[in-house]
């Protein structure tokens, strides 16, 4: 699979964080920039063309793709229809948790599903809630799967949210650009809001009335914590026979609306530490 070239990398996407004397207005197109769309396992390269488009049209310039069927391809370039900066930069990765591993807010865009539990947003609940992060200078990522199969357990499982766009019951197949089109609008209408009444609810504000005195937890710090949490419950025995996936999805939930900056997370993996060494001292024992 060809690579992305050496200037299109995930870091070079990362701005810096706004001055606070920034206008509104420019305020609102830092946030354009420190949002991806995330293609995940695109089949047809048309579709990725086809998305790019969408994208630019409404602003945004972040395109990552997670391993593609097949790119570079001219049915891509076809289907831009002028995008074709959008495809040159466009950043290839291997897995999804490498493309939103910096990301502070990773969105799935999937049909309604109880495979996995995640809070359900509607593209323009969705498109608040990226504002509120954005605008904290932090990166986010709007993720789309497969066109036949979407996003699969453990991808939904490395995302936040879950966005279902709500489209005709009887007929509910959305083309992947389509998608990108729809999402990709409500991000800009709640990007370019600039009044004091149109401002994102106070109650999905990140850190609301707290000052941070440490950046918020990337996505992989968290899935390393995560990761040490499933060990530890492992050593200590937690689950005593029982689907140790059920406990994990719930814990996820409560640590994700927790909004952990990263020394909280120094601060549970310490704690984390602590009990798996203590478990290790007992297993010595004991045996």
């Amino acid at each position: 699979m060809p690579s992305a070239p050496p200037s299109a990398s995930l870091a070079a996407f990362e701005p810096d964080r706004a001055p606070a004397h920034e206008s509104a207005h420019e305020l609102a197109s830092a946030a354009f920039g420190r949002t991806m769309a995330v293609l995940v396992g695109t089949q047809h390269p048309g579709n990725i063309g086809a998305a790019a488009r969408a994208l630019k049209t409404m602003g945004f310039s972040r395109l990552v793709l997670v391993a593609p069927e097949r790119f570079p391809h001219a049915d891509a370039s076809a289907m831009a229809a002028g995008a074709d900066d959008l495809l040159a930069s466009a950043v290839i990765c291997e897995t999804l948790a490498e493309a939103v591993a910096n990301c502070r807010l990773v969105l799935g865009c999937t049909a309604r599903s109880r495979r996995i539990a995640l809070d359900e947003l509607n593209p323009r609940q969705a498109a608040r809630r990226a504002f509120a992060v954005a605008n904290d200078a932090a990166d986010v990522a709007l993720v789309f799967g497969r066109e036949r199969t979407g996003l699969d357990n453990d991808e939904l499982q490395l995302c936040h949210a879950a966005v279902h766009i709500p489209a005709n019951p009887a007929y509910s197949s959305l083309n992947l650009a389509a998608a990108v089109q729809v999402l990709a609008y409500e991000l800009r209408v709640a990007f370019s809001m600039d009044s004091a009444s149109d401002a994102p609810p106070a109650a999905i504000l990140p850190s609301e009335g707290e000052a941070r005195n440490e950046p918020p937890a990337t996505h992989a710090e968290l899935e390393g914590f995560f990761s040490q949490l499933a060990d530890t419950l492992d050593a200590i025995d937690f689950h005593k026979g029982r689907t140790p996936e059920t406990a994990m999805r719930k814990l996820r939930r409560i640590f994700l609306r927790a909004d952990l900056d990263a020394r909280d997370v120094r601060l549970l993996r310490g704690v984390l530490a602590d009990a798996q060494r203590m478990a290790r001292l007992a297993a010595a024992r004991d045996g």
